[in-house]
């Protein structure tokens, strides 16, 4: 009786832990059949055997668009990550067309963020259902939104393509920095597919020695077990062989590689110097004499700004051709918000409120910005326009260089031809020195020159015979060019280099490790921090990192391979 009870105990204990595992099966097979094809009660029919793609042509198609939506938008998440760097600008170009300020890039972050959980998690499940045996069936409203996915991600590619092809560079240039730690990630991740990889490819070996072996045994034809051992071999050709290619192509990759921070530490350059874009604009309203002195207080080398000249011929800093986005003009004149920033006169542009807008949460221009303190707050709420005059006078009282663009007046305003005589007298009014002034507007400069001969004169990126025979040993240029090889040529000829405008650490990095002189930057308050350069490292660590992680790595994939054999 004793044995009797324990054998039937010990059978009841495998009965409720084989329930359990049935249920718990049956459960996870319903949730992911539920989730893929929205079918909770009835089951999807088994595989019939025919391989993968046994389902109808129509779920197929659909599949291929899954499969295109995911990567498309991976490509447009990559892209819109690496391009943070660029966030404002984006904003305000969407700013000038809808008349709106928002965070737009953010709001596409999301969405492109959304995109890739969404179709990742259908091609999830989809393997996961042909994994348990089943014939994937997609779920029409699935379907619906896998079409939309896939124009949305056509209609954010083509405008990316056509409008703003530039970002195409920026993430060139994140690869300059980031390619050793992928390559080294990279080869890590190998080693984790060469577990699925190395069990597939021994399971279609072992598929095809056993109907070769079957064969033999019971002579069947060779002619009728000939079709199936070549789909096993194709398969095994289709799986294995890109692994092994992208495998050998990681090992031996550094050979031809080369990014500006893989360099030894005494060949690194000084830093960068830095110009405070239209002063502190992440800690103070920009453009106001507070923006200017948040940059001198975070040891700003220079001051950048933009000059537009009132009605009555008085030099003012403002940026947008209106006056809308930064100052308080659409409680005052609302008729007039949209006029231009040189129609008005100075009396009138001196009462206007420039900095509340600022401390409007909703209306801040970064997204990033650390929170002002309440006496920060108070002062920005009180700022003004202010003069060209006002920004020299900080200037000379600080040593800093001034660098400016000057916006042309419109057609009937009564400097149209002379509004850069007008500023090269207001600035020798100002007693600064002249070495401190990085001249850059490139009309009149011969009567600049005539006027103020000590003037340092900033080009563009011409020629560099150009840029000599008119006596320039500056240039101010795009970060992006960074990618191209062309800025080694005007270093190698001793210009100096300056870049707008980098916000984001690993871009000032690359411009650290890139011997660039000066960048202008809106967040300089972190950028003066950086002490060395970020993800930088020596040539010989590099090397080592390589060897050790191809070594380890192709043991581990050997016992792999070998543990499936």
């Amino acid at each position: 009786m004793e044995k009797k009870k324990k054998q039937g105990t010990r059978i009841s204990k495998m009965c409720i832990s084989c329930v359990k595992d049935n249920c718990n099966h049956e459960g996870f097979v319903t949730c992911i059949t539920g989730l893929y094809s929205c079918q909770w009660e009835d089951k999807l029919e088994k595989q019939s055997g025919r391989g993968p793609c046994c389902c109808s042509w129509a779920e197929q198609l659909f599949c291929s668009f899954l499969i295109l939506a995911f990567c498309m938008s991976v490509v447009l998440l990559t892209v819109w990550i690496e391009t943070s760097n660029d966030y404002n600008g984006f904003d305000w170009v969407i700013y000038l067309l809808t008349g709106y300020w928002y965070f737009w890039a953010i709001l596409l972050l999301s969405l492109f963020g959304i995109l890739v959980a969404y179709t990742s998690l259908l091609l999830i499940l989809g393997v996961l259902l042909i994994w348990e045996g089943y014939e994937p069936y997609l779920f029409l409203c699935h379907k619906i939104l896998v079409i939309l996915a896939v124009l949305v991600c056509t209609f954010f590619l083509t405008i990316l393509c056509v409008f703003w092809n530039d970002r195409w560079l920026t993430l060139g240039l994140s690869l300059k920095v980031f390619a050793p730690h992928m390559h080294l990630t990279m080869i890590t991740l190998m080693v984790f597919l060469s577990w699925p990889v190395a069990y597939y490819l021994i399971h279609l070996e072992q598929e095809a020695r056993f109907r070769r072996n079957l064969s033999k045994r019971h002579k069947i034809k060779r002619i009728q077990i000939c079709p199936r051992l070549t789909k096993l071999r194709v398969a095994q050709v289709v799986i294995g062989l890109p692994f092994f290619i992208i495998l050998l192509f990681l090992f031996v990759v550094p050979w031809g590689f080369y990014s500006p921070c893989v360099e030894n530490e005494n060949k690194l350059g000084p830093k960068p110097s830095l110009f405070g874009h239209r002063g502190a604009p992440m800690l103070a309203p920009e453009n106001t004499m507070m923006a200017f002195e948040k940059a001198v207080e975070h040891g700003a080398f220079g001051l950048e700004t933009d000059v537009v000249l009132s009605i009555d011929e008085v030099p003012f800093l403002m940026h947008d051709n209106n006056l809308r986005r930064t100052t308080n003009i659409r409680d005052v004149r609302p008729n007039e918000s949209y006029s231009s920033s040189s129609s008005f006169y100075w009396d009138f542009l001196s009462t206007l409120n420039a900095g509340e807008w600022f401390v409007n949460s909703w209306r801040k221009p970064f997204y990033n910005m650390k929170p002002l303190s309440e006496a920060d707050k108070e002062k920005a709420k009180n700022q003004r326009i202010p003069k060209l005059s006002d920004y020299l006078e900080i200037a000379r009282k600080t040593n800093n260089y001034v660098i400016f663009d000057i916006n042309g007046p419109p057609p009937k305003h009564p400097l149209r031809n002379t509004y850069i005589r007008r500023v090269v007298d207001v600035i020798l009014d100002s007693k600064i020195e002249h070495r401190l002034v990085y001249w850059l507007p490139g009309f009149d400069r011969r009567y600049v020159r005539w006027k103020a001969p000590n003037f340092r004169h900033v080009g563009r990126l011409q020629s560099i015979n150009v840029l000599k025979r008119e006596n320039i040993s500056i240039i101010n240029v795009d970060y992006k060019w960074m990618f191209y090889n062309r800025l080694n040529d005007y270093k190698a000829a001793n210009f100096i280099i300056n870049l707008y405008i980098i916000n984001e650490p690993w871009l000032f990095s690359l411009a650290w490790c890139s011997r660039i002189n000066s960048v202008t930057t809106d967040n300089i308050e972190l950028l003066r921090q950086i002490n060395y350069p970020y993800y930088s490292m020596t040539p010989k660590y590099y090397v080592f990192l390589w060897v050790l992680l191809d070594c380890v790595s192709a043991v581990f994939i050997i016992a792999i391979f070998y543990f499936h054999w």
